[in-house]
């Protein structure tokens, strides 16, 4: 039986992305530019039967969303079998996969086999000679394989996920949205973000949401929002539509910031819990439960001084980030006996970090 929980402000608890492998194929300027990286130890890497039991504690509090990610999910071996196993928990309603498409192609159908439901792939231009400056890579071809791939293997509600740089791919827009209408998959145009690190991101190379919708009205005309069904706000995208009923979303994570209504958080590779992505310390849920301590979490009081996502209330720090009041709450006291008065279970250490304000 779940017990799905909300945070302070609330908001439930209900997607998760999951961290398969910390490492990637490509060198994206805006994510991971460095030629060298030093990658996480084997040995430091959640095993599927790991995830597969985090995945489940998680569904218990509430999740019913997940989304396979990496670095590049594709270069763990053998992911349809974490597919399949995280597809048979029957909370998980939604199995999701992110991907810069390189070696879909050739995984695309033993993926759809084992239960995943949905796939967004990453396309930042239709231009191989820019993918080649941008991501060090001249396997544009094997991207645009795999997009085929998995129109044909018959994944519905196919998106593309565009990161929109003022100087690279901002005049390819109206291309972009062609090729989605002709592959039956839907763009999203992201807003160029600051993920630190090695990017060199400054504010003047964003392409904000209004400047997208402007030049895309030049081409196509009129351009009407489109309302979520069922008044479900939570997806980081705005959706629009032009006249001919072709549909686009974008993520306005720079100049429209949508924490307020974020229900989701992140586990690494190596089993830290992310709670933001802008946070800056996570939560190891994998030495505690290695080393055989309780549910693999430590308890909330040894974590409560952690630093607070950037740009989150008790920063008070300006531009992207999370624009909301403070959150600090009282913890939610642990369940007692009608009668004696007494503490009848320990509290749960996930859900009390989650009810208790330390998400973003």
């Amino acid at each position: 039986m779940s017990d799905a929980i909300n945070d302070a402000l609330q908001r439930p608890l209900a997607s998760l992305r999951l961290s398969v492998t910390d490492r990637c194929n490509l060198r994206c300027r805006y994510c991971m530019p460095e030629d060298e990286y030093v990658w996480l130890p084997r040995t430091s890497i959640l095993t599927f039967e790991e995830m597969e039991r985090l995945t489940g504690v998680f569904a218990g509090l509430g999740v019913h969303k997940v989304r396979l990610t990496g670095g590049e999910p594709l270069l763990r071996h053998d992911l349809p079998t974490l597919v399949a196993m995280i597809a048979h928990n029957p909370r998980i309603r939604d199995l999701a996969m992110t991907t810069n498409g390189l070696l879909l192609a050739k995984h695309a159908a033993a993926l759809r086999a084992a239960g995943l439901q949905r796939l967004t792939v990453s396309l930042d231009t239709l231009r191989p000679e820019r993918m080649l400056a941008f991501a060090k890579s001249a396997r544009h071809a094997d991207v645009l394989e795999g997009v085929a791939a998995a129109r044909d293997t018959g994944f519905a509600n196919l998106k593309l996920n565009t990161v929109v740089i003022r100087g690279f791919n901002d005049d390819e827009l109206a291309d972009l949205i062609e090729f989605g209408r002709r592959h039956d998959a839907e763009v999203r145009f992201i807003e160029y973000m600051d993920v630190g690190g090695a990017t060199r991101w400054s504010m003047d190379q964003v392409v904000s949401q209004r400047e997208m919708l402007e030049v895309l009205a030049r081409r196509y005309g009129p351009i009407e929002p489109v309302h979520p069904i069922g008044g479900d706000d939570r997806a980081p995208a705005e959706r629009f539509r032009l006249a001919d009923g072709t549909t686009f979303g974008i993520i306005a994570s720079v100049t429209a910031p949508f924490c307020r209504t974020c229900d989701r958080s992140r586990i690494t590779a190596d089993g830290t819990w992310f709670l933001c992505l802008y946070a800056a310390r996570g939560i190891d849920l994998r030495n505690p439960r290695r080393l055989g301590r309780g549910a693999g979490v430590p308890h909330p009081g040894n974590v409560a001084g952690s630093q607070r996502p950037r740009g989150g209330a008790a920063t008070r720090r300006s531009g992207p980030g999370c624009p909301v009041p403070d959150r600090f709450a009282a913890r939610r006291p642990p369940p007692r006996d009608a009668y004696t008065g007494r503490v009848t279970s320990p509290p749960d250490p996930l859900s009390t970090l989650w009810r208790g304000g330390m998400h973003p």
